[in-house]
């Protein structure tokens, strides 16, 4: 039954009908046994997943539908602003509409999706998540699939193809090379107060830096994600010291503070733009 079982495991989470897994050659005492030890999981009446599926893609399959929009993404590893619960796409066509549970929202729409998929496809879910998130943190999850791999150049245009018209002026501010969602919601902060912002500029002496805006500002967007430990820190000042005595000045902003505090860090560096680049006495 081991051998069976593996061959089940698939590279995206399916969900296998009671008929499925007796073509697979599970017989009735197998597959009752697989679920009793943990090799598959019942989510539904004839309807299970192999052992290992995340919690979210099981919540789903019980409910019918498969991950959507942003679930899905944040589970790839793409940037999400806000997770405002489980999204979960249903067949609008589906004879049973179940209630969506508390914390779960139901997105009522046909998928191309293979049948048994337990999650939609990448661009599917990109579309839905543009229109589940407020402009400038659609862009940023946009920026990150894009960044990972997870979609190219005709999948973005395969993602507004998919989206009202309404929603394409958002392509032009999309730029692949942001590293992490911060990124591109300073970058996007900074264009709307005028500044002209470059993406991973290498200085020399200074190694590559987040964004340079006018040409002397630095900005670097950091989390504890990869500045937890001390020689970080460290290897930080020391970068900063030697732009400043290449002519830039630096400022550094939490990651918490650019999701939770936009406004405190607007208003910051639009005082540090208006004061404008430092002179060779200041």
């Amino acid at each position: 039954m081991a051998s069976i079982l593996s061959r089940l495991e698939q590279p995206h989470p399916v969900v296998w009908t009671t008929h499925a897994l007796r073509g697979e050659g599970l017989s009735r005492r197998a597959l009752a046994r697989a679920v009793e030890d943990g090799s598959l999981l019942r989510v539904r009446q004839g309807k299970f997943l192999v052992a290992g599926a995340h919690p979210d893609v099981v919540e789903a399959a019980r409910g019918g539908g498969r991950l959507d929009c942003v679930s899905l993404l944040a589970l790839l590893g793409v940037f999400v602003h806000h997770r405002s619960g489980l999204h979960v796409q249903q067949d609008p066509l589906a004879s049973r509409r179940p209630v969506a549970p508390r914390d779960v929202r139901y997105h009522w729409r046909p998928s191309a999706s293979p049948r048994d998929s337990a999650v939609v496809d990448v661009v599917e879910a990109l579309a839905r998540a543009v229109r589940c998130q407020a402009p400038r943190s659609a862009v940023a999850t946009l920026d990150s699939a894009w960044h990972l791999g997870l979609v190219d150049e005709a999948g973005i245009g395969e993602v507004f193809a998919r989206l009202p018209e309404r929603y394409r002026v958002l392509r032009g501010l999309l730029d692949r090379r942001s590293e992490a969602g911060t990124e591109t919601l300073v970058r996007l902060l900074l264009r709307s107060l005028g500044g002209r912002v470059d993406l991973q500029v290498r200085i020399d002496g200074v190694g590559r830096v987040d964004l340079l805006v006018d040409g002397w500002l630095i900005v670097e967007c950091d989390s504890a994600q990869f500045h937890g430990t001390w020689e970080v820190h460290k290897n930080d000042r020391r970068r900063d010291l030697a732009a400043l005595e290449r002519g830039y000045t630096t400022i550094r902003l939490l990651a918490e503070d650019v999701l939770y505090h936009p406004e405190r860090v607007r208003s910051a560096l639009e005082r540090i733009l208006v004061g404008g680049a430092p002179g060779p006495n200041s």
